[in-house]
């Protein structure tokens, strides 16, 4: 949210021949698979890092024995420094800063996977796609008016960004990096969510949404509905719904049943049914604005004015323990071990586990406004 607006191949090996074998199987850790993918994100200016992600897989030689196993890769959040023009890099959940880049233009929002990292850079009027391994530009996206949130769809092959000017939101298809088609929503067009199946997204027009539209990648219904063919390239305006209070942020659940929506004027969080829109009970929640993020079995809720993380049953709606956040701590992720929040006011990386203990506090910018954890 704005403040002025509420807001990482190495093994061993037992003897000589065992790493002769291991090269050639595996080439040092490559799948032996061609990726082309791979290749065209090598692209790009190189950019300062810190440290080197250990990122390949070592393979196993044929008769070597089972080798000791080797520790996961450590995992990755990136920051959005929006008043220096920076993404920055950091670990988990030791928060060292280990990668940057410069995004002009005022980068706000990030969204990120294994294979795409996008920045939207509201001012600059731009969508930035960087390999999230490297850091390196893929390709610079112009012609926006006021983009502002990214999402990447469930399948990883598209990402959508909407765009509050022109009231819009934007297809873009992670295979080539190039804008699919824009779909016309209404102005204000802010937060959106995906349901896990691809087939609907939900969009809050503005950050105080007084309406919800509902986009359809449903093309057409066979005899069998539960194979609909979709095109989530092309969505379509179905409808919308007025939840009944000014909404802010939302997503969809795990299971794609409920639809949470956090709210801009009390400090309740409202849950959707999906299917028919119906108001399914309520979740008390810190001052408005609040985000949310899901994990688990679990929900996160965030209250930047209230300085405050919850962690919520999604099963029962019941709030399951609250933690203290830095002031202005309102975007967040939540992937696996790791619950993470930036402060927009204070510039920190609030760190936390699944249960809500907080790890440690890291001090990354003036001020730090968005968050994504790097999924694989």
């Amino acid at each position: 949210m704005r403040s002025s607006a509420l807001h990482t191949c190495t093994r061993r090996p037992q003897s000589a021949l065992a790493a002769l074998l291991i090269l050639a199987v595996s080439g040092c850790g490559a799948t032996g698979r061609h990726d082309p993918r791979r290749e065209r994100r090598a692209r790009g200016a190189p950019v300062a890092r810190t440290s080197a992600p250990s990122e390949a897989i070592a393979a196993r030689a044929p008769g070597a024995g089972s080798p000791p196993s080797s520790p996961p890769p450590p995992r990755r959040a990136f920051v959005t420094a929006q008043t220096e023009d920076r993404i920055l890099e950091v670990e988990l959940p030791s928060g060292r800063v280990v990668g940057q880049t410069a995004v002009p233009g005022d980068p706000e929002y990030v969204a990120a996977t294994g294979g795409s990292l996008i920045a939207v850079s509201a001012r600059g009027g731009t969508v930035s796609i960087l390999n999230p391994r490297s850091l390196h530009l893929i390709r610079r996206l112009r012609g926006f008016s006021s983009p502002h949130i990214p999402a990447i769809a469930p399948d990883g092959d598209y990402a959508y960004v909407t765009d509050d000017a022109a009231g819009d939101v934007t297809t873009i298809g992670l295979s080539d990096d190039r804008i699919v088609s824009r779909v016309r929503v209404g102005s204000g067009a802010h937060h959106l969510a995906f349901s896990p199946d691809r087939r609907q997204i939900w969009i809050a027009l503005g950050q105080s949404a007084a309406s919800i539209v509902i986009l359809s990648t449903i093309v057409a219904t066979p005899p069998a509905p539960s194979s609909p063919v979709m095109d989530v390239g092309h969505p379509h305006v179905v409808g919308r719904f007025a939840p009944g209070f000014l909404a802010h942020d939302l997503l969809f659940t795990p299971d794609g049943r409920q639809v949470w929506i956090t709210s801009a004027d009390t400090s309740d969080v409202g849950v959707f049914s999906s299917r028919d829109h119906r108001l399914l009970f309520r979740v008390p929640a810190g001052p408005p604005p609040q985000h949310v993020a899901f994990d688990g079995g679990f929900a996160y809720i965030t209250s930047g004015y209230g300085s405050q993380i919850e962690q919520v049953s999604v099963a029962t709606g019941r709030v399951v323990r609250r933690a203290p956040a830095p002031y202005g701590s309102f975007d967040l992720d939540a992937v696996g071990p790791d619950v993470v929040t930036a402060s927009l006011f204070r510039g920190t990386l609030a760190i936390y586990n699944g249960r809500l203990r907080r790890l440690r506090v890291r001090p990354l910018a003036p001020s730090t406004e968005d968050v994504a954890i790097m999924t694989r």
